[in-house]
């Protein structure tokens, strides 16, 4: 397992590019899995269930069409966005699970700064609950998404992965209706009060992924990728998230 950190802001095309040759390389075994934590400059992506109505503010960002799961998403400066490349042939063929598991690793990140993050049916992500906002207009507790998933496989690697808000403007989520869902917000670690910063979160990130999929850290810490310049019933592609 390799971790990576790239400096700056990542070009967004750049990176997918990437993304994908390193999931061919897993595919083939010429690779070892890999985990890359990064920002982007501000910019819409859209995933394989986005609805045109749904980008509310054309033209604000560029929008990047994806073959990711889920709708649209906003990256930009202050969140912290996890690519996530596991090889799914060795760690079990089942998207629901990995779904899940990627979930819980925010959880659990979460949960180092005393922060609750939740799961809700039919929303993929971990949510907040908000008993400082007024209720929703059927009286129903007013809740915020502070991280958003989205992946795809290809030969059963997976890849793009995780964001989890830091520090972002949250007014560019303004341009979006994020992962198509109504009537809630989005908050972000700062929004909530918390002063923590990329490496506070990224230290955690480290530490809870071998509590959730069981895989000790090696290599030689963080460092850029070399190259800069990436359904269950189908093993070749399949997409899932929100």
């Amino acid at each position: 397992m390799e971790w990576q950190e790239i400096p700056g802001l990542a070009d967004y095309a750049a990176t997918l590019r990437a993304m994908e040759a390193r999931v061919a390389a897993i595919a083939e075994g010429t690779a070892p899995e890999a985990i890359w934590l990064l920002e982007h400059p501000p910019l819409y992506t859209a995933g394989t269930s986005a609805r045109a109505e749904d980008l509310t503010q054309p033209g604000r960002f560029p929008v990047h069409s994806v073959g990711r799961g889920g709708q649209y998403t906003y990256h930009g400066p202050g969140q912290r966005v996890i690519y996530v490349m596991l090889d799914l042939n060795r760690r079990g063929r089942d998207v629901r699970r990995f779904v899940c598991a990627l979930e819980d690793w925010v959880i659990r990140t979460l949960g180092e700064f005393n922060i609750r993050g939740e799961r809700r049916s039919g929303r993929v992500g971990v949510w907040v609950q908000r008993p400082e906002k007024p209720p929703l207009a059927d009286g129903s507790p007013r809740e915020d998404k502070i991280a958003a998933i989205g992946i795809k496989l290809r030969r059963w690697v997976s890849f793009h992965g995780i964001s989890i808000n830091v520090e972002p403007d949250l007014s560019h989520f303004d341009g979006i209706v994020p992962c198509g869902i109504r009537g809630h917000g989005v908050t972000s670690l700062v929004d909530l009060g918390l002063p923590v910063t990329m490496a506070d979160l990224d230290l955690a990130l480290r530490h809870q992924f071998e509590q959730v999929f069981g895989d000790g850290v090696s290599g030689h810490g963080l460092s850029a990728p070399d190259t800069l310049g990436s359904a269950p019933h189908d093993p070749l592609s399949a997409a899932a998230g929100s």
